[in-house]
């Protein structure tokens, strides 16, 4: 499955950064003897799902001047030992005790939420309206939370901003929480297009009130979603200035570290985010650096701890969806399907839980369930990785009519790249990834290289690995195939282009280890990537 970082995450209500607003309705920074105190949620992007500078604010929000608004759119695991040990021991102690501190945070704060789901249709905003000539802007911050988009009728939730805003249209908060919903809207209904509604709303708000870090973050979170993560750093660390305790900013930070490849920094930024705003969003994080590390073992009981700190549906859906995926990388197809089963008892239209469910049982052969549950899946949410994964169902499936069921899957990946790109997003990894398998070969290079040049993680090393190897260049792939597996982060599909790779420079005792890894680990990665894999080890063993 794609990287998980910048998934959608459940949160708190309201983040209380500091201020010397009595307006803005801010408490300031919780501290420990203070676990009522609220903090904001954290959206993600695609999971793990994609360029526009977006580094810098525009200098007229910076001025405070106003914006247009919108206005009737359509709307391999290490047990470790000794110090290694110890530092599990210390962090699974740790998110223990801060996920009970976090539940009485969220318990406490769940009146003021508004509950909002996934649901089809387009919202319109009317008219902008007055803005209240001269009046003061304020925050009533209590309008939606950030925190809680992950849940309930989003488009509802929208729909009510809306409305408070052309009652209140100076209130900076709900313009900076408007703009966040829209990333979210987005992301789980695949729609690019609603990205510029979301710089548009967070543009406002900062004119409004200059430099506020519910804004500063959900630009952030805006550039993590269009797959700007040198800018969703910058925006985060502005936001942390104003604000070292918002926690969108925090985890954004993390998401940033990450896709970027920069893993030493991305486990300070947790450890360091952990210390100030633990919680949810923050323990999956910290799980998923130790998983890309090689330590599956810390990151499963990570998220087993704050699985059992969550209370909320929308957390619960989230974490145990987390660990699904974990399981599911790991081969555990039963283990995984029990998580899915726990997250969609929680919220049985939780996208993320369905692609994994659908996945897992493929894994296990049970094709025609995996089929229906994609097909359920690409009709709400049309993005490139349950296209591809339908796509080579139907190929695997074989049956009349399913080539031309699969290119249609893959022809929409290419419009959904196109309407990305048009949104201000930055597709290239899915671009390449996708066409690599089932598209431009040519085009799948290019995209890889242009990934590879803007940022070095293990994703874009394996991305530009299989460009390569498809377009004929092994000598050239094997290095980044070497690269996208040296962490220990233990990936099937990394170890399958690699041992792929391996055998078509010649190293075929390099290429029976990973492709035989890659089976072991999880044999029903890929319905055709597993067919590949057990031909080319078979042909390996039968030249032995």
């Amino acid at each position: 499955m794609p990287p998980r970082t910048t998934d959608s995450t459940p949160g708190r209500p309201g983040d209380g950064p500091p201020s010397p607003d009595p307006e803005a309705g801010t408490d300031g920074p919780p501290s420990r003897e203070r676990p009522g105190d609220a903090a904001d949620g954290t959206p993600g992007g695609a999971a793990g799902t994609p360029d526009l500078a977006y580094a810098t604010p525009g200098a007229e929000a910076e001025r405070g001047g106003t914006e247009d608004v919108p206005g009737t759119e359509d709307t391999d695991g290490t047990d470790g030992t000794g110090a290694d040990a110890g530092r599990r021991v210390e962090v699974v102690r740790r998110a223990a005790e801060r996920g009970r501190r976090w539940r009485a945070a969220h318990l406490a704060g769940c009146a003021a939420l508004l509950a909002v789901a996934l649901t089809g249709g387009a919202v319109a905003f009317g008219g902008a309206g007055g803005e209240g000539g001269g009046a003061a802007p304020v925050s009533a911050a209590g309008a939606l939370s950030p925190g809680d988009l992950a849940r309930g009728d989003l488009d509802a939730g929208i729909a009510s901003l809306q409305r408070h805003l052309r009652a209140q249209p100076r209130d900076f908060g709900s313009w900076a929480t408007l703009g966040v919903a829209y990333v979210e809207q987005a992301r789980t209904k695949g729609d690019p297009s609603r990205y510029p509604q979301a710089e548009r709303a967070l543009r406002r708000s900062l004119s409004l009130r200059p430099g506020n870090d519910q804004a500063l973050a959900g630009r952030a979170a805006l550039a993590a979603a269009r797959h700007d993560f040198p800018g969703a750093l910058a925006q985060a660390a502005r936001a942390l200035r104003q604000n070292p305790y918002n926690e969108r900013a925090l985890c954004t930070r993390i998401d940033a570290l990450v896709e970027l490849g920069r893993y030493d920094d991305a486990a300070e930024a947790a450890r360091a985010a952990d210390d100030k705003r633990p919680g949810v969003p923050v323990f999956t994080r910290y799980a998923y650096v130790h998983e890309l590390r090689g330590d599956v073992r810390t990151a499963r009981e990570v998220l087993r701890r704050a699985l059992d700190a969550a209370s909320a549906p929308a957390d619960i859906a989230y974490v145990a969806t987390a660990l699904g995926q974990l399981d599911w990388n790991q081969g555990e197809y039963d283990s995984a399907l029990g998580h899915y089963a726990r997250a969609l008892a929680a919220d049985d239209e939780y996208l993320p839980a369905l692609e994994g469910r659908a996945r897992a049982q493929a894994a296990r052969g049970d094709r025609a369930a995996a089929v229906r549950g994609l097909e359920q899946v690409v009709a709400r949410s049309p993005l490139p990785g349950p296209l591809v994964a339908l796509g080579e169902l139907y190929e695997d499936r074989g049956g009349d009519g399913d080539r031309a069921r699969a290119g249609d899957q893959y022809a929409l990946v290419d419009a959904w790249t196109s309407l990305a790109r048009a949104g201000g997003v930055n597709a290239d990894l899915d671009a390449a990834l996708a066409a690599a398998d089932h598209g431009d070969r040519e085009a799948a290079l290019r995209a890889a290289r242009a990934e590879w040049d803007r940022r070095h993680s293990v994703h874009t090393a394996d991305a530009l690995a299989w460009a390569l190897h498809v377009n004929g260049r092994d000598e050239e792939a094997l290095p980044y195939a070497r690269r996208a597996t040296a962490t220990g982060y233990r990936n099937a599909a990394f170890l399958y282009h690699r041992g792929i790779i391996e055998r078509a420079t010649g190293n075929e005792g390099a290429a029976r280890t990973h492709l035989k890894a890659a089976l072991d680990l999880n044999p029903g990665f890929s319905p055709l990537g597993a067919r590949e894999a057990r031909t080319a080890l078979d042909d390996l063993e039968g030249n032995r």
